[in-house]
């Protein structure tokens, strides 16, 4: 069985980076006109407040979990060893790379996908052109991340930086504008603090969280963080509050440029955005700088995710080609080819709509709540040394439950049927599985 990647060369600026460009990539610019629909009023703004809270809170989680196992693979590796006192280690990590297979794919096709339709705005495209643009994203990517993991190191700083110019453009054309301040002082006109104010909170919350998404990306990559206990955490922190204040601070750019009452019926918002403060060629230039944002995310994504059908493949619980790593590169090929493959086949027959709530939906039982709900029986037994502990342990994990429930809740009743779904069919091809491989290993005894 071949030993897990243990080639430590990202340090906290790649590892922040990393984070940072797969937090942001399409998905701010493409649901800021959804959440200010949703809310259809100035204090949209909450519903970024909302996705940045739920982000730290769960962070504290994902910390305690990356620092005490820093190794390829997240949540596969947190499930297995939190449940394994109980027996559960095994069915939950299964479950785990289960829904990643599918799960993960369409993450990485939501950005593509997102990618083809911004670029719309620069060139109309057929049904079928889109599809060709969101397909050749996700080769390109693929193509990119088939090097060592020190270049890729590079080539997400590099990212990094042009995820960064790009919003400080933005975030500087509204205060150049001079109403920035607007939007802030009347953040509360027309409020009504009700259960419909909640419900529209929840709804437009689904869509803000996709666009925090994330901050967690550096517990895939465990095994190849220097200092991992400190570097893990911290570089999820920065990237939640960095991001939070550049997300925040764009809203508000956009809406005292454009009315919100525009800005929520725009498909191009930044776009319009743009055009309207510096004309055609300024709004074409930022336009073709959020498709390299979008590029970046894809990366990014593409980067973690792959490191956890190979995790699992390592240990023996996945099909055995994953766990091979490339002779000259030592990075999980087979694995990201395989995801890469998935991806593209899901960009070519999905629309985004259709993507950013089943992404949360399929995610939420199985990592959020089951990691947490594992740390929780961790911390209980006392068995484990933990080099980073959250403050006001247990609330913070409490609270994480209680409010990955209302999100799932606000998904829509299709989305989590469909998430149970496909929990379903795991647990019945893990059984399965399992009885395959007892009946195997009686037969080698006798």
């Amino acid at each position: 069985m071949p030993a897990p990647i243990q080639n430590r060369k990202l340090g906290l600026l790649q590892a922040t980076a990393i984070n940072m460009t797969d937090m942001v990539g399409i998905g701010p610019f493409i649901t800021l006109p959804m959440v200010i629909s949703i809310m259809n009023g100035p204090f949209f703004l909450y519903a970024w407040l909302a996705g940045a809270t739920l982000s730290i809170i769960d962070a504290m989680v994902w910390s305690e979990l990356g620092a005490a196992f820093p190794l390829a693979g997240g949540t596969y590796n947190f499930l297995k060893e939190t449940y394994q006192k109980n027996g559960l280690g095994k069915f939950m990590s299964f479950l785990f790379v289960w829904q990643t297979m599918i799960q993960a794919p369409l993450v990485i096709a939501s950005a593509a996908i997102g990618f083809a339709s911004y670029f719309s705005y620069l060139s109309p495209l057929t049904p079928i052109g889109t599809k060709i643009m969101s397909g050749g994203v996700v080769i390109c990517v693929i193509a990119l991340l088939f090097r060592k993991i020190e270049d890729i190191g590079k080539i997400s700083v590099f990212l990094w930086v042009a995820v960064i110019g790009t919003m400080a453009w933005i975030i500087s054309g509204g205060l150049l504008h001079g109403n920035f301040l607007s939007p802030i002082i009347h953040i509360n006109d027309g409020l009504q603090f009700d259960h419909a104010f909640v419900a529209a909170l929840g709804f437009a919350s689904v869509k803000s969280v996709y666009s925090y998404l994330g901050y967690y990306n550096v517990c895939h990559l465990g095994g190849e963080i220097i200092n991992p206990s400190k570097n893990i955490p911290r570089s999820m922190f920065l990237s939640i509050v960095g991001i939070f204040v550049l997300y925040l601070c764009m809203n508000i750019s956009v809406v005292s440029v454009i009315p919100w009452q525009q800005a929520k019926d725009s498909e191009f918002v930044i776009s319009l955005f743009m055009h309207e403060l510096a004309g055609p060629t300024a709004a074409h230039i930022v336009t073709c700088l959020i498709l390299l944002v979008a590029f970046a995310s894809v990366f990014s994504a593409t980067l973690g995710y792959s490191r956890i059908p190979y995790a699992a493949a390592v240990d023996g619980a996945f099909f055995k080609a994953f766990a091979r790593v490339h002779p000259t590169g030592n990075f999980p090929y087979v694995s990201l080819l395989a995801l890469g493959g998935i991806a593209f086949t899901f960009s070519l027959l999905f629309k985004l709509s259709d993507v950013i709530s089943a992404i949360l939906a399929m995610r939420i039982f199985v990592q959020f709540i089951g990691q947490a709900i594992g740390l929780l029986l961790l911390r209980k037994k006392k068995q484990k040394e933990f080099p980073y502990k959250m403050p006001f342990f247990p609330w913070p994990v409490y609270i994480a439950i209680v409010m990955w429930v209302a999100i799932l809740i606000s998904t829509g009743y299709k989305m989590v049927l469909g998430g149970i779904l496909t929990i379903g069919i795991g647990v019945i091809v893990y059984f399965i599985k399992k009885g395959l491989e007892d009946k195997a290993l009686k037969n080698s005894q006798t």
